[in-house]
Protein backbone atom coordinates (compact mmCIF):
# COMPACT_ATOMS: atom_id res chain seq x y z
CA UNK A 1 0.00 0.00 0.00
CA UNK A 2 0.88 3.21 0.25
CA UNK A 3 3.64 3.54 3.42
CA UNK A 4 5.22 6.81 3.68
CA UNK A 5 3.83 10.13 2.56
CA UNK A 6 6.61 12.40 1.53
CA UNK A 7 4.41 15.54 1.37
CA UNK A 8 0.65 17.06 1.38
CA UNK A 9 -0.32 19.15 -1.68
CA UNK A 10 -3.29 21.07 -1.37
CA UNK A 11 -5.93 21.99 -4.34
CA UNK A 12 -8.32 24.82 -4.02
CA UNK A 13 -9.40 28.13 -6.05
CA UNK A 14 -7.10 30.04 -3.28
CA UNK A 15 -3.79 27.25 -3.29
CA UNK A 16 -0.71 27.04 -5.36
CA UNK A 17 -2.58 24.67 -7.35
CA UNK A 18 -6.30 25.26 -8.48
CA UNK A 19 -6.58 22.11 -10.75
CA UNK A 20 -6.16 18.86 -9.44
CA UNK A 21 -4.28 17.45 -13.07
CA UNK A 22 -1.48 19.87 -11.93
CA UNK A 23 -1.05 19.00 -8.44
CA UNK A 24 -0.67 15.10 -10.17
CA UNK A 25 1.78 16.23 -12.23
CA UNK A 26 3.46 18.25 -9.91
CA UNK A 27 3.85 15.17 -7.43
CA UNK A 28 5.82 12.45 -6.18
CA UNK A 29 5.01 9.02 -5.79
CA UNK A 30 3.93 8.77 -2.28
CA UNK A 31 2.61 12.56 -1.77
CA UNK A 32 -0.80 13.25 -0.54
CA UNK A 33 -3.45 15.60 -2.75
CA UNK A 34 -5.64 17.04 -0.52
CA UNK A 35 -8.70 18.40 -2.94
CA UNK A 36 -10.61 21.03 -0.74
CA UNK A 37 -14.81 21.69 -1.80
CA UNK A 38 -15.54 22.89 -5.31
CA UNK A 39 -16.39 21.69 -8.25
CA UNK A 40 -13.39 20.46 -10.47
CA UNK A 41 -13.95 19.73 -14.57
CA UNK A 42 -12.41 16.41 -16.03
CA UNK A 43 -10.45 14.41 -17.54
CA UNK A 44 -8.03 13.68 -14.76
CA UNK A 45 -5.29 11.12 -15.58
CA UNK A 46 -3.74 9.62 -12.41
CA UNK A 47 -0.30 8.18 -13.04
CA UNK A 48 1.74 8.11 -10.14
CA UNK A 49 1.50 6.50 -6.84
CA UNK A 50 -0.35 9.11 -5.02
CA UNK A 51 -3.25 9.06 -2.56
CA UNK A 52 -6.47 11.56 -3.64
CA UNK A 53 -8.49 13.09 -0.58
CA UNK A 54 -11.92 15.31 -1.17
CA UNK A 55 -12.91 17.34 2.20
CA UNK A 56 -15.66 18.97 1.89
CA UNK A 57 -16.77 16.84 -1.04
CA UNK A 58 -15.29 18.40 -3.72
CA UNK A 59 -17.17 17.69 -7.16
CA UNK A 60 -15.57 16.47 -10.22
CA UNK A 61 -17.79 16.84 -13.36
CA UNK A 62 -16.89 15.22 -16.44
CA UNK A 63 -19.89 17.50 -18.10
CA UNK A 64 -21.39 14.98 -19.61
CA UNK A 65 -18.04 14.91 -21.92
CA UNK A 66 -15.47 13.15 -20.43
CA UNK A 67 -14.13 10.03 -18.63
CA UNK A 68 -14.07 11.71 -15.22
CA UNK A 69 -10.94 9.94 -13.87
CA UNK A 70 -8.42 7.66 -14.85
CA UNK A 71 -6.07 5.31 -12.87
CA UNK A 72 -3.09 4.59 -14.51
CA UNK A 73 -0.64 3.49 -11.31
CA UNK A 74 -0.16 1.46 -8.72
CA UNK A 75 -1.41 1.78 -4.79
CA UNK A 76 -3.68 4.67 -5.68
CA UNK A 77 -6.47 5.96 -3.24
CA UNK A 78 -9.49 8.08 -4.07
CA UNK A 79 -11.61 9.15 -1.15
CA UNK A 80 -14.01 11.90 -0.65
CA UNK A 81 -15.18 12.74 -3.91
CA UNK A 82 -18.59 13.44 -5.71
CA UNK A 83 -17.79 11.91 -9.47
CA UNK A 84 -20.70 12.44 -11.80
CA UNK A 85 -21.69 13.58 -15.46
CA UNK A 86 -19.08 10.80 -17.57
CA UNK A 87 -19.54 11.13 -20.91
CA UNK A 88 -21.26 8.22 -23.07
CA UNK A 89 -20.17 6.42 -26.18
CA UNK A 90 -21.45 3.02 -27.96
CA UNK A 91 -17.78 2.27 -29.02
CA UNK A 92 -15.94 2.73 -25.65
CA UNK A 93 -16.43 1.98 -22.41
CA UNK A 94 -16.47 5.65 -20.61
CA UNK A 95 -16.57 5.84 -16.79
CA UNK A 96 -16.89 7.86 -14.07
CA UNK A 97 -13.56 6.41 -12.63
CA UNK A 98 -12.19 3.47 -14.90
CA UNK A 99 -8.62 1.88 -13.51
CA UNK A 100 -6.49 0.14 -15.68
CA UNK A 101 -3.55 -2.02 -15.52
CA UNK A 102 -3.02 -1.19 -11.48
CA UNK A 103 -2.57 -2.77 -8.05
CA UNK A 104 -3.66 -1.88 -4.91
CA UNK A 105 -5.75 0.76 -5.25
CA UNK A 106 -8.32 2.06 -2.58
CA UNK A 107 -11.72 3.82 -3.93
CA UNK A 108 -13.41 4.60 -0.39
CA UNK A 109 -16.26 6.75 0.70
CA UNK A 110 -17.16 8.41 -2.87
CA UNK A 111 -20.27 9.01 -4.55
CA UNK A 112 -20.72 8.28 -8.69
CA UNK A 113 -24.02 10.15 -9.52
CA UNK A 114 -24.97 9.80 -13.45
CA UNK A 115 -22.28 8.03 -14.68
CA UNK A 116 -22.01 5.63 -18.27
CA UNK A 117 -20.33 2.89 -16.52
CA UNK A 118 -19.30 4.32 -12.59
CA UNK A 119 -16.39 2.34 -11.79
CA UNK A 120 -14.58 0.22 -14.23
CA UNK A 121 -11.96 -1.90 -13.88
CA UNK A 122 -9.37 -3.70 -16.43
CA UNK A 123 -6.60 -5.70 -15.55
CA UNK A 124 -6.46 -5.18 -11.73
CA UNK A 125 -5.11 -6.61 -8.81
CA UNK A 126 -5.67 -6.36 -4.89
CA UNK A 127 -8.13 -3.23 -5.06
CA UNK A 128 -10.67 -2.49 -2.53
CA UNK A 129 -14.17 -0.53 -3.26
CA UNK A 130 -15.51 0.10 -0.20
CA UNK A 131 -18.53 2.61 1.10
CA UNK A 132 -19.76 3.98 -2.22
CA UNK A 133 -22.75 5.45 -3.27
CA UNK A 134 -22.96 4.56 -7.35
CA UNK A 135 -26.61 6.15 -8.44
CA UNK A 136 -27.35 6.25 -12.28
CA UNK A 137 -30.48 7.16 -14.37
CA UNK A 138 -30.33 4.31 -17.17
CA UNK A 139 -33.16 4.46 -19.21
CA UNK A 140 -32.47 1.30 -21.57
CA UNK A 141 -29.74 -1.07 -21.11
CA UNK A 142 -28.46 -0.34 -24.56
CA UNK A 143 -27.55 3.57 -23.35
CA UNK A 144 -26.10 2.57 -20.20
CA UNK A 145 -23.24 0.98 -18.32
CA UNK A 146 -22.57 -0.82 -15.26
CA UNK A 147 -22.30 0.20 -11.45
CA UNK A 148 -19.38 -1.66 -10.87
CA UNK A 149 -17.84 -3.37 -13.64
CA UNK A 150 -14.61 -5.70 -13.69
CA UNK A 151 -12.88 -7.22 -16.19
CA UNK A 152 -9.93 -10.07 -16.18
CA UNK A 153 -8.99 -8.95 -12.46
CA UNK A 154 -8.32 -10.53 -9.25
CA UNK A 155 -8.16 -10.12 -5.63
CA UNK A 156 -10.75 -7.72 -5.65
CA UNK A 157 -12.78 -6.52 -2.43
CA UNK A 158 -16.31 -4.83 -2.93
CA UNK A 159 -17.79 -3.68 0.74
CA UNK A 160 -20.43 -1.77 2.04
CA UNK A 161 -21.41 -0.40 -1.39
CA UNK A 162 -24.81 1.12 -2.44
CA UNK A 163 -25.43 0.36 -6.45
CA UNK A 164 -29.22 1.72 -7.81
CA UNK A 165 -29.86 2.83 -11.40
CA UNK A 166 -27.52 0.75 -14.11
CA UNK A 167 -27.58 -1.54 -16.52
CA UNK A 168 -26.06 -4.48 -14.22
CA UNK A 169 -25.18 -2.88 -10.64
CA UNK A 170 -21.86 -5.32 -10.38
CA UNK A 171 -20.51 -7.27 -13.17
CA UNK A 172 -17.78 -9.41 -13.21
CA UNK A 173 -16.09 -11.47 -16.13
CA UNK A 174 -12.44 -13.28 -16.15
CA UNK A 175 -12.21 -12.03 -12.05
CA UNK A 176 -11.25 -14.52 -9.99
CA UNK A 177 -10.22 -14.83 -5.82
CA UNK A 178 -12.60 -12.05 -5.21
CA UNK A 179 -15.28 -11.08 -2.53
CA UNK A 180 -18.41 -9.20 -2.71
CA UNK A 181 -19.86 -8.54 0.68
CA UNK A 182 -22.46 -5.87 2.22
CA UNK A 183 -23.31 -4.16 -0.82
CA UNK A 184 -27.43 -3.41 -1.64
CA UNK A 185 -27.82 -3.72 -5.04
CA UNK A 186 -31.60 -2.72 -6.48
CA UNK A 187 -33.33 -1.36 -9.06
CA UNK A 188 -31.27 -1.95 -11.74
CA UNK A 189 -32.23 -2.62 -15.74
CA UNK A 190 -30.94 -6.19 -15.58
CA UNK A 191 -29.19 -7.60 -12.80
CA UNK A 192 -28.51 -6.91 -9.66
CA UNK A 193 -24.81 -8.84 -9.46
CA UNK A 194 -24.16 -10.63 -13.06
CA UNK A 195 -20.97 -12.71 -13.39
CA UNK A 196 -18.95 -14.87 -16.18
CA UNK A 197 -16.64 -17.20 -16.62
CA UNK A 198 -15.63 -15.82 -12.93
CA UNK A 199 -14.48 -18.85 -10.33
CA UNK A 200 -13.22 -19.02 -7.14
CA UNK A 201 -15.35 -16.02 -6.14
CA UNK A 202 -17.67 -15.24 -3.02
CA UNK A 203 -20.98 -13.42 -2.54
CA UNK A 204 -22.28 -13.19 0.95
CA UNK A 205 -24.24 -10.84 2.93
CA UNK A 206 -25.81 -8.64 -0.17
CA UNK A 207 -29.20 -7.63 -0.78
CA UNK A 208 -30.40 -7.38 -4.31
CA UNK A 209 -34.02 -6.01 -4.72
CA UNK A 210 -36.54 -5.33 -7.36
CA UNK A 211 -33.64 -5.83 -9.89
CA UNK A 212 -35.16 -6.06 -13.71
CA UNK A 213 -33.87 -9.96 -13.67
CA UNK A 214 -32.37 -10.95 -10.84
CA UNK A 215 -29.04 -11.94 -10.09
CA UNK A 216 -27.32 -14.14 -12.89
CA UNK A 217 -24.39 -16.49 -12.19
CA UNK A 218 -23.05 -17.97 -15.83
CA UNK A 219 -20.13 -20.24 -16.41
CA UNK A 220 -18.06 -20.21 -13.79
CA UNK A 221 -17.02 -22.60 -10.78
CA UNK A 222 -16.37 -22.73 -6.83
CA UNK A 223 -18.60 -19.72 -6.62
CA UNK A 224 -19.64 -19.39 -2.53
CA UNK A 225 -23.02 -17.38 -1.78
CA UNK A 226 -23.65 -16.76 1.75
CA UNK A 227 -26.79 -15.16 3.27
CA UNK A 228 -27.38 -12.94 0.72
CA UNK A 229 -31.04 -11.39 0.05
CA UNK A 230 -32.91 -11.51 -2.59
CA UNK A 231 -36.44 -10.01 -2.99
CA UNK A 232 -39.02 -9.08 -5.38
CA UNK A 233 -37.13 -9.62 -8.61
CA UNK A 234 -40.27 -10.56 -10.38
CA UNK A 235 -41.10 -10.44 -13.97
CA UNK A 236 -42.66 -13.23 -16.45
CA UNK A 237 -39.05 -14.80 -17.19
CA UNK A 238 -37.24 -13.07 -13.92
CA UNK A 239 -35.60 -14.78 -11.01
CA UNK A 240 -34.00 -13.92 -7.65
CA UNK A 241 -31.10 -16.33 -8.74
CA UNK A 242 -30.02 -17.41 -12.43
CA UNK A 243 -27.35 -20.17 -12.15
CA UNK A 244 -26.39 -21.48 -15.79
CA UNK A 245 -23.40 -23.23 -16.47
CA UNK A 246 -21.53 -23.35 -12.97
CA UNK A 247 -19.97 -26.22 -11.15
CA UNK A 248 -18.99 -27.15 -7.51
CA UNK A 249 -20.41 -24.33 -5.60
CA UNK A 250 -21.97 -23.63 -2.68
CA UNK A 251 -25.15 -21.51 -1.46
CA UNK A 252 -25.90 -21.43 2.22
CA UNK A 253 -28.68 -19.30 4.50
CA UNK A 254 -29.92 -17.19 1.48
CA UNK A 255 -33.27 -15.51 1.38
CA UNK A 256 -35.63 -15.84 -1.61
CA UNK A 257 -38.84 -13.63 -1.17
CA UNK A 258 -41.43 -12.67 -3.54
CA UNK A 259 -39.32 -13.69 -6.75
CA UNK A 260 -41.08 -14.86 -9.50
CA UNK A 261 -38.56 -17.76 -9.60
CA UNK A 262 -36.49 -18.17 -6.40
CA UNK A 263 -33.23 -20.28 -7.93
CA UNK A 264 -33.13 -21.05 -11.51
CA UNK A 265 -30.86 -23.84 -12.51
CA UNK A 266 -29.46 -24.57 -16.22
CA UNK A 267 -26.53 -26.58 -16.11
CA UNK A 268 -25.81 -26.52 -12.65
CA UNK A 269 -23.70 -29.70 -11.21
CA UNK A 270 -21.85 -30.69 -8.11
CA UNK A 271 -23.09 -27.47 -6.26
CA UNK A 272 -24.47 -27.81 -2.91
CA UNK A 273 -27.61 -25.71 -1.43
CA UNK A 274 -28.04 -25.61 2.63
CA UNK A 275 -30.12 -23.78 4.70
CA UNK A 276 -31.78 -21.59 2.61
CA UNK A 277 -34.95 -19.63 2.68
CA UNK A 278 -37.51 -19.46 0.25
CA UNK A 279 -41.03 -18.05 1.06
CA UNK A 280 -43.55 -16.42 -0.65
CA UNK A 281 -41.51 -17.28 -4.51
CA UNK A 282 -44.06 -18.22 -7.71
CA UNK A 283 -41.31 -21.09 -8.38
CA UNK A 284 -39.17 -21.50 -5.02
CA UNK A 285 -36.43 -23.87 -7.13
CA UNK A 286 -37.06 -24.40 -11.28
CA UNK A 287 -33.96 -27.41 -12.00
CA UNK A 288 -34.12 -28.38 -15.41
CA UNK A 289 -32.63 -31.98 -16.56
CA UNK A 290 -29.26 -30.95 -17.40
CA UNK A 291 -28.31 -30.04 -13.99
CA UNK A 292 -26.96 -32.95 -11.88
CA UNK A 293 -25.37 -33.76 -8.66
CA UNK A 294 -26.43 -31.06 -6.84
CA UNK A 295 -27.65 -31.81 -2.70
CA UNK A 296 -30.50 -29.68 -1.41
CA UNK A 297 -30.40 -29.90 2.32
CA UNK A 298 -32.41 -28.52 5.31
CA UNK A 299 -33.87 -25.90 3.46
CA UNK A 300 -36.83 -24.23 4.19
CA UNK A 301 -39.86 -24.10 1.35
CA UNK A 302 -42.87 -21.64 2.70
CA UNK A 303 -46.00 -20.02 0.83
CA UNK A 304 -44.29 -20.79 -2.83
CA UNK A 305 -47.09 -21.32 -5.59
CA UNK A 306 -44.44 -24.41 -6.44
CA UNK A 307 -41.42 -25.25 -4.66
CA UNK A 308 -40.07 -27.53 -7.45
CA UNK A 309 -40.32 -27.31 -10.73
CA UNK A 310 -38.48 -29.58 -13.75
CA UNK A 311 -39.34 -30.54 -16.91
CA UNK A 312 -38.27 -34.56 -16.99
CA UNK A 313 -40.11 -37.41 -16.00
CA UNK A 314 -37.20 -39.93 -16.01
CA UNK A 315 -33.70 -38.50 -15.86
CA UNK A 316 -33.05 -36.55 -12.64
CA UNK A 317 -30.29 -36.89 -10.66
CA UNK A 318 -30.05 -34.55 -7.86
CA UNK A 319 -31.01 -34.54 -4.20
CA UNK A 320 -33.77 -33.44 -2.00
CA UNK A 321 -32.54 -34.34 1.56
CA UNK A 322 -33.75 -33.65 5.13
CA UNK A 323 -35.99 -30.33 3.85
CA UNK A 324 -38.59 -28.77 5.70
CA UNK A 325 -42.26 -27.87 3.23
CA UNK A 326 -45.50 -26.04 4.67
CA UNK A 327 -47.46 -28.06 2.32
CA UNK A 328 -45.95 -31.40 3.63
CA UNK A 329 -49.22 -33.66 5.66
CA UNK A 330 -46.64 -36.68 6.89
CA UNK A 331 -46.32 -37.89 10.51
CA UNK A 332 -43.48 -38.66 12.60
CA UNK A 333 -43.97 -41.65 14.13
CA UNK A 334 -40.60 -42.33 15.54
CA UNK A 335 -40.21 -38.73 16.93
CA UNK A 336 -36.75 -38.05 14.96
CA UNK A 337 -37.62 -34.62 13.74
CA UNK A 338 -38.48 -36.46 10.22
CA UNK A 339 -41.40 -37.29 8.71
CA UNK A 340 -42.52 -41.16 8.14
CA UNK A 341 -43.38 -40.82 4.43
CA UNK A 342 -41.50 -39.53 1.64
CA UNK A 343 -42.54 -36.22 0.19
CA UNK A 344 -42.87 -35.20 -3.24
CA UNK A 345 -42.35 -31.76 -4.01
CA UNK A 346 -43.27 -31.09 -7.38
CA UNK A 347 -47.09 -30.44 -7.93
CA UNK A 348 -49.69 -31.94 -10.66
CA UNK A 349 -49.87 -27.90 -11.99
CA UNK A 350 -46.36 -27.76 -12.00
CA UNK A 351 -45.65 -30.50 -13.85
CA UNK A 352 -48.47 -29.39 -16.14
CA UNK A 353 -47.20 -25.21 -16.53
CA UNK A 354 -43.99 -27.20 -18.09
CA UNK A 355 -45.37 -28.51 -21.00
CA UNK A 356 -48.64 -26.16 -21.27
CA UNK A 357 -48.22 -22.88 -19.52
CA UNK A 358 -51.78 -21.87 -20.54
CA UNK A 359 -52.13 -24.17 -17.55
CA UNK A 360 -51.09 -21.55 -15.14
CA UNK A 361 -54.74 -19.77 -15.35
CA UNK A 362 -56.28 -22.92 -13.68
CA UNK A 363 -53.95 -22.51 -10.97
CA UNK A 364 -56.82 -21.84 -8.16
CA UNK A 365 -59.25 -24.17 -9.82
CA UNK A 366 -61.08 -26.69 -8.14
CA UNK A 367 -59.84 -29.11 -10.80
CA UNK A 368 -56.46 -28.61 -10.24
CA UNK A 369 -56.47 -29.11 -6.41
CA UNK A 370 -58.42 -32.70 -6.92
CA UNK A 371 -55.62 -33.56 -9.52
CA UNK A 372 -52.99 -32.77 -7.37
CA UNK A 373 -54.24 -34.60 -4.53
CA UNK A 374 -54.72 -37.95 -6.65
CA UNK A 375 -51.14 -37.67 -8.16
CA UNK A 376 -50.11 -37.26 -4.40
CA UNK A 377 -51.66 -40.09 -3.20
CA UNK A 378 -51.11 -41.83 -6.63
CA UNK A 379 -47.82 -40.64 -8.40
CA UNK A 380 -47.61 -41.15 -11.97
CA UNK A 381 -46.72 -37.98 -13.11
CA UNK A 382 -43.62 -36.93 -10.90
CA UNK A 383 -39.69 -37.62 -11.71
CA UNK A 384 -39.44 -41.01 -10.45
CA UNK A 385 -36.31 -39.45 -8.81
CA UNK A 386 -37.42 -35.86 -7.60
CA UNK A 387 -39.03 -36.67 -3.72
CA UNK A 388 -37.13 -36.09 -0.05
CA UNK A 389 -37.32 -39.09 1.72
CA UNK A 390 -36.81 -37.33 4.98
CA UNK A 391 -38.71 -34.35 5.29
CA UNK A 392 -38.25 -31.94 8.14
CA UNK A 393 -41.72 -31.80 10.50
CA UNK A 394 -40.85 -28.46 11.72
CA UNK A 395 -38.51 -25.49 10.97
CA UNK A 396 -34.86 -25.16 11.51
Amino acid sequence: MLGIIFSTLFVCYDCKFKDIQSAINYARDGDRIVVKSGTYKGPVVVDKRVELVGEGGPVLDGEGKYQVLTIKADDVKVEGFIIKNSGMSYSEDIAGLKVVDSRDCIIKGNKFLNNFFALYFERVSGCLVEGNSIVGFARSEGSSGNGVHAWNSERLILRNNYVKGHRDGIYFEFVKDSLIENNRSELNLRYGLHFMFSNNDSYSNNYFYKNGAGVAVMYSRNIHMVENVFERNEGLANYGLLLKDITDSKLYKNKFLNNTHGIYLEGCNRSIFEGNLFEKNGWAVRIYANSEDNLFRRDLFIGNAFDVSTNTLSYFRNTFEGNYYDRYEGYDLDRDGYGDIPYRPVSFIAFLFERFPLTLILYESFLMKILDTMERLIPLLHPEALVDKKPLMVKQ
